[in-house]
């Protein structure tokens, strides 16, 4: 848990929840700050399975799945391929578009060019191409008088999607295989505003309806979609894919975002709320993700 990424903060209370849910559960757990020591620390604890926790780069890129299995020591989530085509904003649409499932168009740009001029018609999107959590995201409308004043830590190069107005809808995929719960249900979130990073993490920031109240026709699609992205990306354990739905244009209106295989575990998460609605409480989804825990996939 924690590590040194932009999203340390929610990784640190996603692992104080974890920690709790599994101790009731019955595990022994050790909770590890990941920081430089990280691989002396775990051949010293020498752990049954490694709980990932971890959000953001260095734990959701493949890099602390590659030390996992370099140790050989099982951990819960994703692989290293998984987890490194997920956070990489566009390699994710381009496997999401050659699986035939719907994204937005966008393109990468260097950060000084975003900065001087639209690089693509707005509205649109500016972020970077590999963190979470709506970190760093800005939004240009299409009445904006200028281009957006990134922030000076925004990497060189960002990434620039055109907007997708609609619903933020999101499915949670338990495992992909035979037996498996497979896509739980779609939660409808609701703001005051854009879905950023404090409507997300902050008590009262979003409300969510669940299981969403949307045509059967679109609910069905989001669970189909997850599933597809689930295993186009060969994600393992739990994943969570969002999406944007314009009601104005039906099943056409719907698009797919991202893919999350490391969703946060927070007391306003969106994935125990629908493990939750689906039969799991929360030490019970925490133990299904530690027995579905691998090394070498």
């Amino acid at each position: 848990m924690g590590g040194r990424s932009a999203e340390r903060e929610v990784s640190l209370s996603t692992g104080r929840e974890c920690a709790l849910a599994l101790r009731q559960a019955g595990f022994d757990v050790a909770e590890i700050d990941a920081g430089p020591d990280l691989a002396e620390r775990l051949k010293a604890l020498a752990p049954d399975v490694a709980f990932n926790a971890l959000h953001g780069r260095w734990g959701e890129d493949g890099c602390v799945q590659g030390l996992l299995e370099w140790l050989q020591i099982p951990y819960t989530h994703s692989g290293v391929l998984a987890s490194a085509l997920t956070l990489d904003k566009t390699r994710t649409k381009d496997i999401y578009r050659a699986a035939g499932l719907p994204a937005m168009p966008g393109l990468l740009a260097p950060a000084a060019e975003v900065r001087t001029r639209h690089v693509m018609a707005p509205p649109y999107v500016v972020k970077p191409n590999n963190e979470g959590s709506s970190v760093g995201v800005y939004l240009v409308h299409d009445a904006a008088n200028g281009p957006p004043q990134l922030s000076p830590d925004m990497p060189e190069v960002v990434m620039v999607e055109a907007f997708a107005p609609g619903r933020e809808l999101t499915t949670t995929v338990m495992g992909g295989e035979e037996g498996d719960p497979g896509a739980l249900t779609v939660t409808d979130i609701l703001t005051d505003g854009w879905y950023d990073y404090d409507s997300k993490y902050k008590p009262g920031g979003s409300r969510h309806v669940l299981p969403a109240e949307i045509p059967q026709e679109i609910f069905d699609a989001c669970l189909d979609y997850a599933r597809r992205a689930h295993r186009a990306l060969g994600c393992r354990g739990v994943s969570r894919t969002d999406f944007r739905w314009d009601e104005s244009r039906g099943l056409a209106g719907l698009v797919l975002l991202e893919t999350n295989t490391q969703p946060g575990m927070t007391p306003t998460s969106l994935v125990p709320e629908q493990a939750q609605r689906c039969g799991y409480s929360f030490p019970e989804l925490c133990r299904w993700i530690v027995e579905d825990a691998s090394c070498n996939r």
